[in-house]
């Protein structure tokens, strides 16, 4: 026993007595165990250490004869650390008894074991605890951060959790990065928010499914938890809309409000007296544009275009301003982002052929697929064949086929019911091909 060495040599504690006059003391060595067990620390990848009697009383008094300790012991119950307490419990003789002294000295015990058990408690501060990202843009990524500070006096554990009766920790458009930690005392660090609304995130705003609001629940270990509110304002998007919402606007998509509805859903309201239109005046603004920039450029459609320029025609279109100076490839990019964005696809699922195609089947199956497409993906889809084939007079120079035109038809205006790519599947999407091969080659739109 370390202590008792020291005490027998008058090094420490001089006068001071221990439990009963036993050699040790009458309970079992109180460290160290495994944190929250009464398991003694043995595991081979910590630390080794011998059990010792590291909690310990030991008593002082003018006269010995006044004072009786009547037990010492350790409570083995308490999992609290790695360390288990140690009390003991003590009969004086007084000579007289101050009540006011008394009551006064009961007070400051009682505020010193508080503010002991306040600063043995982690605290945290947030830093920009309400983040408003302002307007969000579709697919443009929007950055916040909010610092975490440790204010207490031990070591904080801190970690995001989700809230009650949800699994994903925060909506599907945010993203939070670290999403635990540990600090040290007076330490900070940097929690890094992102948003970014996709295609399905943008098709559940314009449907009234979601909202850009969430509250994100950070929890402290042994401490409270704090709550970090997100917000934005959804700069609307004619991307991961409906055709019967585009065509029923005649004014850029991002001044047009959504209204709620009887049901709980928003919808677009127009400003327009019952007015529709043809195609969507942005699928006719992006076709235009290719027309005007060239389709003689080689491998059209097939190369991609600049990410920066894409980005820039999406907010055109969006508030109906005027394109910027840009390569004919990222307009075509733009056309086929914004056909594959739709929330209903140009060609419904349920037109995919389920048989082979061949050269007696395609004419009858041809003219079925025609009569059965929605009257307004009916009209989409005749503009973009018309489109295609005026595409196809410049093949020489930009060596497109009605074959990799189909296919990129396919790409952008079909959505498969199945995401596995299996045999029926691929031999639909192949039938498919061959009915939009044939109406780019043939008269028959």
């Amino acid at each position: 026993d370390q202590l008792n060495v020291e005490r027998e040599n008058g090094n420490v504690f001089q006068g001071f007595q221990e439990g009963f006059g036993d050699e040790v003391p009458p309970f079992e060595p109180t460290y160290k165990f495994q944190p929250k067990t009464s398991l003694y620390e043995r595991r081979p990848d910590k630390k080794l250490r011998a059990p010792a009697w590291c909690d310990r009383i030991l008593w002082l008094a003018k006269k010995f004869d006044h004072i009786e300790q009547l037990s010492y012991k350790s409570t083995m119950d308490l999992r609290i650390s790695d360390h288990k307490p140690v009390s003991a419990l003590f009969q004086a003789k007084c000579k007289t008894v101050v009540v006011e002294r008394k009551r006064n000295v009961y007070l400051d015990v009682i505020r010193m074991l508080d503010r002991w058990e306040n600063d043995s408690l982690p605290k945290v501060e947030l830093e920009g605890a309400s983040v408003s990202f302002g307007p969000v843009r579709y697919l443009v990524e929007s950055q916040a951060s909010v610092w975490i500070s440790n204010t207490s006096q031990v070591i904080a554990h801190w970690r995001f959790t989700p809230k009650f009766e949800e699994t994903a920790l925060c909506k599907r458009w945010l993203h939070i990065e670290p999403t635990y930690g540990m600090l040290i005392p007076g330490e900070r660090a940097e929690i890094v928010i992102r948003a970014l609304v996709d295609n399905e995130t943008a098709q559940d705003l314009n449907g009234g499914k979601d909202t850009l609001q969430d509250i994100i629940v950070l929890h402290l270990e042994n401490g409270p938890d704090k709550f970090i509110d997100v917000s934005g304002e959804y700069a609307r998007s004619c991307f991961g809309c409906t055709l019967e919402e585009l065509v029923c606007t005649t004014e850029p998509i991002r001044n047009v409000p959504i209204a709620s509805s009887p049901d709980g859903h928003r919808h677009f309201s127009s400003t327009q007296n019952g007015a529709t239109l043809s195609v969507p005046k942005e699928l006719w603004r992006m076709v235009d544009a290719i027309y005007q920039r060239g389709l003689q450029e080689r491998n059209l459609f097939l190369t991609q275009g600049n990410p920066a320029e894409v980005q820039t025609i999406r907010e055109s279109v969006d508030t109906g301003t005027e394109f910027d100076a840009c390569s004919v490839y990222s307009m075509a990019d733009a056309l086929w982002s914004f056909l594959n964005s739709l929330a209903d696809p140009v060609i419904p699922p349920s037109l995919f052929p389920n048989m082979e195609i061949d050269a007696q089947s395609i004419q009858p199956w041809s003219r079925r697929f025609l009569e059965q497409l929605p009257p307004v993906n009916y009209n989409v889809f005749v503009y973009m064949i018309s489109f295609f084939r005026e595409v196809l007079l410049h093949s020489e120079a930009n060596r497109l086929t009605p074959a990799k035109l189909a296919v990129v038809c396919c790409n952008c205006m079909v959505k498969s019911e199945s995401e596995d790519n299996d045999e029926r599947e691929m031999q639909r999407k192949h039938s498919l091909q061959l009915i939009i091969s044939h109406f780019l080659t043939t008269a028959m739109i």
